[in-house]
This record gives C-alpha cells, structure tokens and sequence, in this order.
C-alpha cells in the first residue's frame, strides 16, 4: 500500500541555542580600512603601478611615434642613423665610460689598445689595491673639455656587462689606474 505524501519526514525537534558566529579578517569592512588607512593607500599605490607598468609608454605625438614631438623624432632619428639597432645578451659586451686617475696615462691610449683596469683604494683607510678589468678594449679617448682640472681623464671601454657594473662601483670608492698590456 502506497504511504501518504509526507509520511518520510523526520518528526520535528527543537533548534538549540548558540552564540552567533562571528567571522573575522573580512577584507571590505569599512572599519577595518579606516583603522589601517596607511596599508590601504599603499595597496592602492602597488596597484596603480602595476597598471602602469603593464600599460607601458604611451606616445603624444601618434603621427611620428616620438614622445616629445616633432624635435624629439628628430633627434631620435638622427640617433637611429648612428647607432644600429639590436639587442644585448647578458655576456655580451658594452661599453662603459671610466674616469682614470691619472690624465697623463689616458694620453698614451689609442683606440684597440687593451688595458687592466685597477681600482686603488686610499691608503689611509688600508685598502689594496685588486685588478677590476682585465683585457678591457679601448673604444675611444675623449679630448678632456676646456679647463676641466679635476685630476683625471674619461677613457670609454669595451668590456662584459657583469664587469662594467664592477668598474662603476670601484669608481665610486676608490682611484682608477690604467696599465697597458
């Protein structure tokens, strides 16, 4: 025989009573962004950045694709004549600007001459003296400008990337010398 329409439902009991749940660390709670304004701003910063850098450049003057206008596309042009492009590999070389210590040695350097480049910390503070480029290429020996005399003279070098960032921080805290191979 067939049951009645509702004759499988459990009888009835009580619901018992609880403590309400309460759940923390919500993210959009209005007090918890006022009591922590300092972490806001700077979420909100990060995240502009991080739009800004994906956007990438955005050109004003579209006609030319040049930044600065009519000028700037002109000298950028003028540049791009000079200068091929291509793309530079990590081991690849570049070519660094060095101001040696003594003016006098920069004036025996010819292009393609080859030099060890030697950073000499003061003597004072009991630094030595350790070779910082070996084999660097010179590509060019600029005319110091007039009445330029602050005690040293720009050579530029052709050297790997990993060395031209040695030679600029040895610049910044100890003499540069020169020797010719």
């Amino acid at each position: 025989m067939p049951r009645p329409p509702g004759a499988d439902v459990p009888p009835r009991c009580e619901v018992p009573l609880f403590a309400p749940v309460r759940v923390r660390g919500g993210l959009l709670h209005p007090g918890r962004l006022a009591r922590h304004r300092r972490r806001a701003v700077a979420v909100g910063l990060a995240v502009t950045a991080a739009a800004l850098v994906a956007a990438g450049p955005r050109d004003t003057d579209r006609s030319r694709g040049h930044p600065g206008g009519p000028a700037s596309a002109r000298a950028a042009s003028a540049a791009a004549k000079d200068r091929p492009v291509r793309t530079r590999r990590a081991g690849e070389t570049v070519t660094a600007p060095v101001r040696i210590a003594d003016a006098a040695a920069v004036r025996l350097l010819r292009p393609g001459d080859r030099v060890d480049v030697i950073a000499a910390e003061e003597a004072v503070s009991g630094g030595a003296a350790r070779v910082v480029a070996r084999g660097a290429r010179v590509t060019e020996v600029p005319e110091p400008p007039e009445g330029a005399s602050d005690g040293g003279a720009l050579v530029v070098l052709s050297v790997p990337r990993s060395t031209a960032a040695e030679l600029a921080g040895a610049s910044a805290t100890a003499r540069l010398a020169v020797t010719l191979w």
